[in-house]
C-alpha cells in the first residue's frame, strides 16, 4: 500500500478535512495520531476528546491503527508531545498535517486583538510549533543514520492566496504557511524531507459554520451526484505528498477541490513597467504607466464566489 509502515500526525482530525485525510492514510497503510482539540470552530468551548476518538475507533473499525491525541497546536511544547506520542506508540514518525484551525472572521474595522492573535497561535504559531519539532527530529535521525523520509504538508487556503474579505487574520496566517512551506523545503532537502501546502476548497466546520455565505455555495450534492465540495476530495493528494512517491515534489503550492488539482506559481510578475529614461521616476509619471498597465486587466484574478460558481 501507497503508505505501508509509515507514522503520520494529522492535527485539527477528529473532523472536516483532517478527518478524511486520517482515514485515507490510515486505509493506505499508515498508523495514525489523530490530534484534535474538540472545541468549537472559533476555538472556544471546551475541549472534548470525543471527535478525535470517534475518528480512532473508526480506523481500528475497518483494521488500521490509531491514537487519539487532545494536545493544543497552540502550546510549543505540546506539539513536542504531539510527535513523541507517534513515536512512543508507533515507533517513528514520518509525515506531519497541519491542519488544525479556528476562524474568527471580522472587517479589519471591527476586529479585535483577540481575533487576531487567536488565529494566528492555532494557524501560523500552530503550523510552526509541529514543523519546528518535526524538523528537528528528522534532522537528528538523519544524522544518526535512519533516513524517515519525513513529510510536512500545510494546509493553506485561498483567502491567503487569492485573499477575501473580512478574513485578514486567517488570510495572512494562510499566505504564511504556504510560504513556510516553500522555506522549509529548501532548509530540510539534504535531510531527505520535503515540505509542501496545499489550499483546500471543501465543506468543513470553517466553510459552513463560520460563513453563511459559504454555505449557501457548498451545499451536499444529491445522492447520485458527484459531491464537489465532500471534503474527502482533499485527502488523496495529501496522502500521495506524505508517500514515498512525492520525494521530487517539494516546496510546491497546490489548490485542490472537486476532481481539480491546480499546481501554483506563487507571486509571479505580471508585466514590467521600466522608466526608459536613465533617471529616477516622476511621481505623477509613474502613477500615470501603472494605471494604464493595470487597465489592461493583468492584475485580475479569481475571487472564492467566482470559484465557487464555476464548479471544481
Amino acid at each position: 500500500m501507497l503508505l505501508e509502515g509509515k507514522v503520520a500526525i494529522v492535527t485539527g482530525a477528529g473532523r472536516g478535512i483532517g478527518r478524511e485525510e486520517a482515514l485515507l492514510m490510515a486505509k493506505l497503510g499508515a498508523k495514525v495520531v489523530v490530534n484534535d482539540l474538540g472545541a468549537h470552530f472559533d476555538g472556544s468551548g471546551n475541549a472534548t476528546a470525543t471527535p478525535a476518538q470517534d475518528v480512532v475507533a473508526e480506523i481500528k473499525k475497518a483494521g488500521g491503527e490509531a491514537v487519539a491525541n487532545g494536545e493544543s497546536v497552540t502550546d510549543f511544547q505540546g506539539t513536542k508531545r504531539i510527535l513523541e506520542c507517534a513515536v512512543d506508540t508507533f515507533g517513528h514518525c514520518n509525515i506531519v498535517v497541519n491542519n488544525a484551525g479556528i476562524l474568527r472572521d471580522r472587517m479589519i474595522f471591527n476586529m479585535a486583538e483577540e481575533d487576531w492573535d487567536s488565529v494566528v497561535a492555532v494557524h501560523l504559531k500552530g503550523t510552526f510549533n509541529m514543523c519546528r519539532h518535526a524538523a528537528e527530529y528528522w534532522r537528528e535521525q538523519h544524522k544518526a543514520g535512519s533516513k524517515l523520509n519525513g513529510r510536512i504538508i500545510n494546509t493553506a487556503s485561498d483567502a491567503g492566496l487569492i485573499g477575501n474579505p473580512g478574513q485578514s487574520n486567517y488570510g495572512a496566517c494562510k499566505a504564511a504557511v504556504a510560504i513556510m512551506a516553500v522555506i522549509i523545503g529548501h532548509e530540510l532537502k539534504k535531510y531527505g524531507v520535503t515540505a509542501n501546502a496545499i489550499a483546500p476548497m471543501a465543506r468543513t466546520r470553517l466553510t459552513t459554520d463560520a460563513t453563511p455565505a459559504t454555505a449557501a455555495l457548498m451545499q451536499k450534492a444529491q445522492d447520485d451526484q458527484f459531491d464537489q465540495f465532500g471534503p474527502q476530495n482533499i485527502a488523496p493528494l495529501v496522502a500521495w505528498l506524505g508517500s514515498d512517491d512525492a520525494a521530487g515534489v517539494n516546496g510546491q503550492v497546490f489548490r485542490v477541490g472537486g476532481r481539480s488539482v491546480w499546481p501554483m506559481k506563487g507571486w509571479t510578475s505580471a508585466s514590467r513597467i521600466k522608466n526608459d529614461k536613465a533617471e529616477t521616476w516622476d511621481a505623477a509619471a509613474l502613477g500615470e504607466r501603472i494605471k494604464a498597465e493595470i487597465a489592461k486587466g493583468i492584475t485580475k484574478g479569481e475571487n472564492l464566489a467566482e470559484i465557487f460558481t464555476g464548479g471544481l
